[in-house]
């Protein structure tokens, strides 16, 4: 069940009502609403008590047997801005671009997108405050092609927290990434003060067969240690499921063989919910405070 085209993009929903949100929409977590329409309101009204029944008990379904571990997903760096909007109270808004992946491609519905996993996930880990997920995946794009659309689809929503998946439509075309397109997308995002956490590929039969694979990773992992930006490693923590936990390929990828399904996702979504609340809530202690000498 989706909103009408007509709910207004304004409208902050509660975590339980975004799940419904279709891809390129809202994903709001704890938010208060008001809509002039009383037609809307029934609407939210009903979405409310549908999906508040419906969806915490399926995310919860989806990521039983979902063990990760902080150690796994630990981000390099606190997520500064993050962590002041959460001291100041103030509403926090995260976007999440990217390719298919990113869409929801291989999901059941657009509910079980990771952006939209992600947002229940938070609302477990911060339930008083407000904070919107939006999704700006758009499937079988490169790097070259979401770069044209930062400016309208990912900067003119303010975030504070940027999530880049990136890199697998180039290991499945055996195309080449530069370093500089990344670093380009990077400074867009740094332009406007946001937090940025780079996603790399998925560790699924139809990207790990390809030859590009073992470069894009390493590519994409030290370009985010040279500019100093955090890294989810989607690649690594697919791959502990598979070698390390002994999972079956068909537990966590659609049958397309190269999308996450519903379980998949969920994971993600759990593991990335644990590594942006930990990131956002560390002490941060100032590199020159470090570098002094102790006497």
């Amino acid at each position: 069940m989706l909103f009408p085209a007509s709910a207004k993009r304004g409208i902050l929903f509660s975590a339980h009502c975004a799940a419904l949100t279709k891809v390129e929409r809202h994903t709001h977590i704890n938010g208060v609403g008001k809509t002039t329409s009383n037609l809307g309101m029934r609407w939210l009204l009903l979405a409310a008590m549908l999906v508040g029944v419906v969806l915490p008990a399926r995310a919860q379904a989806l990521a039983s047997g979902c063990n990760i571990s902080l150690d796994q997903v630990r981000l390099a760096n606190p997520l500064a801005r993050f962590a002041r909007k959460l001291v100041s109270e103030e509403p926090i808004t995260i976007v999440a671009v990217g390719s298919s992946s990113t869409a929801g491609a291989g999901a059941s519905s657009a509910a079980a997108s990771y952006p939209n996993q992600l947002a229940v996930e938070l609302k477990q880990h911060f339930p008083n405050h407000s904070i919107a997920v939006i999704n700006r995946g758009v499937g079988g794009e490169e790097v070259r092609d979401m770069l044209k659309r930062f400016d309208t689809g990912v900067l003119a929503e303010h975030p504070d927290l940027v999530l880049w998946q990136l890199g697998t439509n180039s290991v499945i075309r055996d195309e080449k990434l530069s370093d500089t397109s990344i670093h380009d997308g990077l400074n867009k995002i740094r332009a406007v003060g946001a937090d940025v956490v780079l996603i790399d590929p998925q560790f699924a039969p139809k990207v790990i067969v390809k030859a590009g694979v073992a470069s894009m990773v390493e590519l994409i992992a030290t370009t985010a240690k040279r500019e100093d930006v955090d890294l989810f490693s989607r690649f690594n923590v697919m791959k502990h499921w598979s070698e390390v936990d002994h999972m079956t390929f068909e537990t966590f990828v659609s049958p397309d063989g190269l999308h996450m399904n519903d379980w998949g996702y969920a994971c993600m979504a759990k593991g990335l919910g644990m590594a942006i609340a930990e990131a956002a809530q560390r002490p941060v202690v100032s590199a020159k405070a470090i570098s002094q000498p102790v006497r």
